[in-house]
């Protein structure tokens, strides 16, 4: 920032490119600008709530009027009135006022008035050439770590730092993002505090789509990082893909009802999918949805889609459902092996582009960090991939939703209910994670217990066991920075790989035979 003072704002000088007296080029500013707007907001306070939103302090290219709009904006955060009489003992023994004429410099300012019906033009201004200067020295940084780059940076992670802030400017209005007041963060939890206590489904976050899970943790927060785990045929992948579009789904919903995007409690939603292809996920996807629309014997299954095994009945029960699914704001990126820092790229584009709400990733081993080394730094690649969905997470403001898989200790006890300690790489991802959950269906080990059918007693005992857990899943809340730990029991459908609210016997309606 150069640190040329204003002169008065009754004899101001050309200091712009058009000086012929000047043999370099200056950052794009333009002081009678922010003369203008100052002196504006002096005279009519009312100026400032059309511009407060975007415009910020540093914004400002001579540091002195940044002072002055700080200080405005303190004065009317108390509810005060804010003109030159108010403000001048605060800049007495201001010397970087001082050389402009002092406290009086603020009495010029306020005859300089811009109208208020130009204010925000003004501030439009000001803040456009904010940008290009934070753009000036994003692109000098780019040069310079290009020609001074270390022997072993690779070009791809200047491109990912570079884009990251870019991003971050497009978000916000400059490369980085300070310490805010406590007032400011203060506003913004009331914010969201109204915003649930005045939400039908009382939801701090995007929803699930499961309503005693919603319940439970108050939907999925921004800026959490949510661990979903369990051992294989758990239904881990079944239970994010239902969740992933629920929030997708709802946002379509809510945006074709007219509802404001800001308050909708869906999401614009991409699934990385690791393991399973683009094709594969969207059949599953699929087939859930073309049960819906189908009342046949048997349920439409994706391996029967696969394999063309179909009726008349399904094949247009799907063609109903793809329809329906068409404009549904899902994104899946099914690229394998991909780096935590190619994830947060393609995240960050896809928030510029779509304003994504929701990441889900399936499953975090199957990411790559950054390291070069074998399997014995494995915990440590682990901790950098956590640590990424965690910052990634805080940076776009957008709840990650992490898969991954437990290992083998718990088949070795007699309850296998999963626990923190059954995390692979656990000490990571335990502390990373703000929530921590479970999936576990016993019917599955249950399954596996099947005595001989020549000792009858067992083997009824064993069936009517089964029989009890048949279509039962859990989700066992571990850890939960927001709330309480406990189990959220669901229903869940095989065939289909479909978890849904459980209806208890005792909630179920009379049958008369």
């Amino acid at each position: 920032m150069n640190g040329t003072k204003p002169q008065p704002a009754n004899d101001i000088e050309d200091r712009g490119t058009g000086s012929n007296t000047l043999s370099y080029r200056q950052p794009p500013h333009n002081l009678e600008a922010e003369q203008a707007l100052l002196g504006a907001i002096l005279v009519n306070n009312e100026a400032a709530q059309k511009v407060q939103g975007f415009l910020e302090p540093e914004h400002f290219y001579e540091p002195v009027h940044g002072k002055i709009y700080h200080s405005v904006l303190k004065l009317l955060d108390k509810n005060q009135i804010a003109d030159p009489v108010k403000l001048k003992p605060f800049f007495d023994h201001d010397e970087a006022l001082s050389d402009v004429g002092g406290a009086q410099y603020l009495v010029r300012l306020a005859a300089s008035a811009a109208t208020i019906i130009n204010a925000e033009d003004y501030g439009r201004t000001i803040y456009d050439l904010a940008l290009r200067r934070a753009l000036i020295q994003i692109g000098e940084t780019m040069v310079n770590d290009a020609y001074d780059a270390e022997v072993d940076a690779e070009a791809a992670d200047q491109i990912s730092e570079a884009e990251k802030q870019l991003f971050d400017l497009a978000e916000m209005g400059q490369a980085e993002s300070g310490a805010q007041s406590f007032s400011k963060a203060l506003r913004t939890a009331v914010e969201n505090i109204e915003n649930a206590y005045r939400d039908p489904d009382s939801l701090a976050g995007v929803t699930t789509g499961l309503t005693r899970l919603n319940e439970k943790i108050g939907g999925l927060h921004n800026s959490d990082l949510v661990i979903l785990a369990g051992r294989p045929a758990m239904g881990k992948t079944a239970l994010a893909a239902n969740i992933a579009f629920n929030a997708a789904k709802r946002y379509a919903d809510d945006r074709d009802a007219g509802l404001e995007v800001e308050r909708s409690k869906g999401a614009v939603v991409c699934f990385f999918s690791l393991e399973m292809s683009a094709d594969q996920l969207a059949a599953r996807i699929l087939s859930d949805r073309a049960n819906l629309h189908y009342n046949g014997p048997d349920s439409i299954q994706s391996h029967h889609m696969r394999q063309g095994k179909l009726t008349q009945e399904q094949f247009e029960a799907i063609a109903r459902a793809a329809m329906e699914l068409e404009d549904t704001p899902l994104f899946i990126d099914d690229t394998p092996a991909l780096t935590i820092a190619g994830l947060r790229t393609r995240s960050r584009r896809l928030k510029r582009q779509h304003n994504l709400g929701l990441i889900v990733v399936d499953y975090l081993q199957l990411l790559r960090g950054s390291s070069k080394g074998g399997s014995e730094n494995r915990v440590q690649e682990i901790s950098e991939i956590t640590r990424g969905l965690k910052g990634l997470a805080k940076e776009l403001h957008v709840p990650v939703l992490a898969l991954s898989q437990l290992s083998r200790t718990v088949e070795q006890r007699e309850n296998k209910r999963p626990m923190l300690s059954d995390l692979r790489e656990s000490g990571s991802i335990e502390q990373d994670a703000d929530m921590v959950m479970f999936v576990f269906r016993e019917e599955y080990y249950k399954e596996k217990e099947q005595p001989s059918e020549a000792d009858l007693e067992k083997h009824s005992k064993w069936q009517a066991e089964l029989e009890s857990l048949y279509g039962k899943a859990e989700v066992i809340i571990g850890k939960q920075r927001h709330g309480p730990v406990g189990t959220v029991h669901l229903a869940f459908e095989k065939d289909v790989t479909r978890f849904s609210d459980l209806v208890e016997d005792d909630h179920l309606p009379e049958r008369f035979e």
